[in-house]
């Protein structure tokens, strides 16, 4: 019975933690904190049962369940995972209670309502990752902005409201445009020869491709400019610094870790595949727009004097790797897009850990107030150095990785047509040397303040809460440097698979059917 359900008892886990809360005393903290944890560290645990029973030679989404939601409407509870699903939720589900541990004593106000957002946000971060039906999608990407902002909202820095209306505002604009997108969708299918409205994906892989160029074209950018806004893509980031730097440092992080990824993994899972012709008149754009935000972001981070949005400006530059590498449409790119997203999640969910530590002891983010913090906090300096060596793409560690299958197939793109866009992205590895051992060198090293205050308080030390989440996050920053195999074998076939259908689309071939392809997998041929 929990076999067969297992993936849904993973999306809904955490509301067992958030109904358990309503029982518990809102005094009781140190109860509240715990039951939080608990209840986040489970559901990593379901999620590491659906990666080890997770068959990457298997064709097809896995752990699939299917239940009628809206009959009239074709609409239904579709739920599945490939190799790229899997990942994303395995690193939502890890990031979640780290996320919980590492800034166990940072939450002061409203703690029970406060863990119940992060629970909430979960389900709606894991859902996203596993929706195969389009309705589905939308009510988890949807449901996921309500706890993100009052996250933002009521626990945020001084201008938190003005940071969480900003979130909200930028996120449901784009979404409003896929909600258009996705009915259109549906009731071009039920346009065709014994078509009927529906919102299953699989379904639609087998009918969007086959749509005229100009309402492919207008579906794509719907799609796309929604997700667009969520990565952010220059020039849809304006919302992110502030979100990051007014947010408390649990929600920065799975703001950067997890909610940045869902944009990133829409141009996979639905852009590309569902409006491929249309994909290829814009991957000139996209591919700029990329290199635009790697070096854009980098320069701007670099000259940032607080340290949380330095690292938030340093998002849009490695995000905009993985759009490049998403766009080359080749599959070293893709593959490398696909573990630079989990890159990005363990690397900069780590430095706003970090941030938010040296946050919680000298009540100042500013750079300038720093200085000589190795000689008070050995450890928190050997782990902040090796965080920042793996954001920067030091061979050996997580980042490096990434960064050099997108630069391979950006080279090798035969979609992007010009070594210049690698070319320029290269440069934004360089930038990011720049801006983060310059800040690390400010910080850490030089002489201990006057009568070692930083801010009028005093440094100590990592506890052991704050130790043990930041070393979870350095076995596999280290594991994927060293080994990445070990993840990219699962994301591999489909990436293959989606690969192979572009190449086929763009060779003149044409979807089969309209009917559910044979394979479960775009461009069943």
């Amino acid at each position: 019975m929990v076999s067969q359900h297992l993936l849904t008892i993973t999306i809904f886990f955490p509301l067992a933690g958030v109904l358990a809360l309503f029982f518990v005393n809102s005094e009781k903290s140190q109860l509240i904190k715990l039951v939080g944890f608990l209840t986040t560290v489970a559901t990593f645990a379901f999620s590491l049962f659906l990666y080890f029973r997770f068959d990457a030679a298997a064709p097809g989404f896995q752990f699939r369940e299917y239940a009628v939601w809206i009959a009239g409407l074709n609409i239904s509870y579709f739920v599945g995972i490939d190799g790229i699903s899997l990942l994303l939720i395995v690193l939502t589900t890890f990031l979640t209670p780290l996320a919980l541990l590492g800034t166990w004593n940072s939450i002061h106000k409203r703690i029970r309502e406060y863990t119940m957002m992060i629970l909430l946000l979960e389900i709606g971060m894991v859902g996203v990752f596993a929706s195969l039906d389009l309705f589905l999608f939308y009510i988890f990407w949807e449901a996921m902005l309500i706890p993100m902002y009052f996250i933002i909202g009521i626990w945020g820095g001084q201008d938190r409201v003005y940071a969480a209306v900003k979130f909200f505002l930028f996120t449901l604009f784009g979404s409003l445009l896929m909600l258009v997108a996705i009915i259109a969708l549906g009731v071009y299918a039920s346009t065709l020869p014994g078509g009927y409205f529906t919102t299953n994906l699989l379904q639609l892989y087998g009918v969007a491709p086959r749509m005229a160029l100009t309402l492919q074209t207008w579906m794509f950018l719907a799609f796309t400019l929604s997700f667009a806004i969520k990565v952010p893509l220059f020039p849809f980031h304006t919302w992110l610094p502030d979100a990051h730097v007014q947010a408390p440092t649990a929600g920065s992080v799975l703001l950067a870790g997890v909610l940045l990824k869902m944009g990133t993994y829409g141009l996979i899972r639905f852009s590309l595949p569902l409006f491929p012709h249309a994909a290829f008149t814009f991957v000139p754009l996209l591919g700029i727009l990329a290199v635009i935000g790697i070096i854009y972001g980098a320069l701007v981070a670099m000259v940032q004097t607080d340290l949380k949005k330095l690292v938030a400006y340093s998002s849009v530059s490695h995000l905009g790797f993985v759009v490049l590498g998403i766009f080359s449409m080749t599959e070293e790119g893709i593959q490398g897009a696909v573990i630079q997203m989990i890159n990005h999640g363990l690397s900069t969910g780590a430095l706003f850990l970090i941030v938010g530590m040296l946050y919680d002891r000298a009540h100042t983010r500013m750079i300038a107030d720093f200085g000589g913090v190795a000689k008070l906090m050995p450890v928190f300096a050997t782990i902040f150095m090796i965080v920042s060596l793996s954001s920067i793409g030091l061979p050996g560690l997580n980042g490096f990785v990434g960064e050099f299958l997108i630069l391979l197939g950006s080279f090798k793109s035969t979609f992007l047509g010009t070594y210049a866009y690698a070319t320029f992205a290269a440069s934004g590895v360089i930038l990011a040397a720049v801006y983060l051992l310059w800040a690390y060198q400010r910080v850490i090293f030089g002489p201990v303040r006057e009568g070692g205050l930083y801010g009028g308080h005093t440094l100590s030390d990592l506890n052991v809460k704050e130790v043990v989440s930041l070393s979870a996050i350095l076995v596999f920053i280290v594991w994927i440097g060293v080994y990445p195999q070990t993840f990219l074998s699962k994301s591999g076939p489909v990436a293959k698979q989606l690969v192979q259908g572009l190449e086929f689309v763009r060779s003149g071939g044409q979807i089969r059917t309209a009917e559910l392809p044979a394979n479960n997998l775009p461009y069943g041929h």
